[in-house]
C-alpha cells in the first residue's frame, strides 16, 4: 500500500502529523508513505523514520494554477491507494484533484464559527484537538488516537554542533502573531530569577526575526541569557532542546519541537484556545483564563480590547514557582 499525505505548513502543524505517521507504520509495517511539504518548512519533518519519500513543493517553480496542476499530475504517476489532505487549502486541494485516488480530509473548524469569531461575536473554542482531527481522516485505515506522541528528528551532527549549550534552560519568546507573545520583560525577569537561584543561564531560541527581541530579553535578564536566535538551525534547535533542562515557550513551533524531543515544556497561551492540544507532566499549560479569552483563531497584531490581560496577567513569579517545584520534585 502506498499513500500520500499533504501538509504544506507550518512548523507546528507539520510536527503534529507525526503521531499519525507512527501509528501507520506500527499497523502497516510495509506501507509506503509519501509526504508533501513546502520547501521552507521541510526541516520540520525531514529525516523522519516514518516517511519513505519526502516530496518538496517549491513555490518558486511549483506555484501558480498550471504549475500546481502539473505537480499533482506528476504525483499521480505514483499510483497512490489513498491521499490524505491534512492541509485543506487551495494548493492542497488543487494537488489532490489531479490524483486518481480516494481523497480523505480532516475536519477543520466550521466556517460559520470562524466568521463569528472574526466579527467578535463569540469566543473561539475548538471542537477537538488538532491531532485527534488528523486521526479522523485515517479512520478508513483503522488507526486510532491514543496520545500526542510527537517526534522531531535531528542528526548526530546537529547535536554535536550544540552540545556546548547542553544542560541549560531554554526559552522561545517568538510567535507568528504579536498577541501570542508573552511580554519580553517577563521572559527577561524569569531568566534572571532562574539564574539567581540555580546559576544556570538560559538559551534564547528563534529565527532572525527574533534577534532584537531576544537581545532585549537578555538585557532585562542582566546577561543571564545566551542569545542563539538566528544563529542555529531548526534541527539544531531541536537537538539543543533534547539536552536542555526545560523550555518556556509561547504557543508556537518550538513548543511542538520541545515535545517531539522529550523536553519538559511550559507553554504560554493568551488569545488562542489551549484546547487545541493535550497536556501531561512533560507539557504544562500556562494560561490566565481571562473572561475574554480565547478571542482569536490564530492571534493578531494587537489585543482587540486594548488591555492584553491574557498575557499581562501571567506573572513570571507564577511560572518560576512552578519550575522550582518541578525541579525540586525531580531531584527527589
Amino acid at each position: 500500500m502506498r499513500i500520500l499525505i499533504i501538509r504544506l505548513s507550518s512548523i507546528g502543524d507539520i510536527i503534529l502529523t507525526t503521531p499519525v505517521l507512527k501509528k501507520l507504520k506500527e499497523k502497516y509495517p510495509d506501507i509506503i508513505i509519501d509526504f508533501v511539504v513546502l520547501k521552507n518548512f521541510k526541516a520540520s519533518i525531514e529525516g523522519s523514520p516514518y516517511i519513505d519519500n519526502l516530496i518538496i513543493f517549491d513555490k518558486e517553480k511549483n506555484d501558480g494554477y498550471k504549475n500546481i496542476k502539473d505537480f499533482g499530475k506528476e504525483l499521480n504517476k505514483n499510483k497512490y491507494d489513498y491521499v490524505f489532505d491534512l492541509h485543506r487549502k487551495l494548493r492542497s486541494k488543487l494537488i489532490s484533484k489531479e490524483i486518481d485516488s480516494k481523497i480523505f480530509v480532516y475536519p477543520k473548524r466550521k466556517i460559520w464559527k470562524s466568521i463569528l469569531v472574526k466579527l467578535k461575536l463569540i469566543k473561539y473554542h475548538v471542537d477537538d484537538t488538532i491531532i485527534k482531527n488528523y486521526f479522523k481522516a485515517f479512520e478508513v485505515l483503522g488507526i486510532k488516537y491514543d496520545w500526542e506522541d510527537l517526534d522531531f528528528p535531528f542528526s548526530k551532527k546537529d547535536l554535536e554542533n550544540v552540545k556546548e549549550y547542553g544542560g541549560l534552560f531554554a526559552m522561545a519568546p517568538g510567535a507568528s502573531k504579536e498577541t501570542k507573545k508573552w511580554l519580553p520583560e517577563k521572559f527577561g525577569r524569569l531568566a534572571k530569577k532562574l539564574f539567581d537561584k540555580y546559576k544556570i543561564k538560559t538559551v534564547l531560541l528563534g529565527g532572525k526575526e527574533d534577534i532584537e527581541r531576544c537581545e532585549y530579553i537578555n538585557n532585562i535578564s542582566e546577561n543571564s541569557c545566551i542569545n542563539l536566535a538566528g544563529k542555529i538551525s531548526l534541527k539544531e534547535s531541536g537537538a539543543l532542546l533534547s539536552i536542555s533542562k526545560l523550555l518556556v515557550t509561547n504557543d508556537s513551533g518550538p513548543f511542538h519541537i520541545g515535545r517531539g524531543v522529550g523536553c519538559k515544556s511550559y507553554v504560554i497561551f493568551g488569545p488562542t484556545d489551549p484546547g487545541m492540544f493535550e497536556y501531561n507532566e512533560m507539557a504544562e499549560l500556562i494560561y490566565a483564563n481571562e473572561k475574554c479569552s480565547p478571542c482569536s483563531l490564530h492571534g493578531g497584531k494587537k489585543c482587540p480590547k486594548g488591555h492584553f490581560n491574557c498575557m499581562n496577567n501571567i506573572d513570571e513569579n507564577y511560572i518560576f514557582e512552578k519550575i522550582v517545584k518541578d525541579l525540586e520534585k525531580n531531584k527527589d
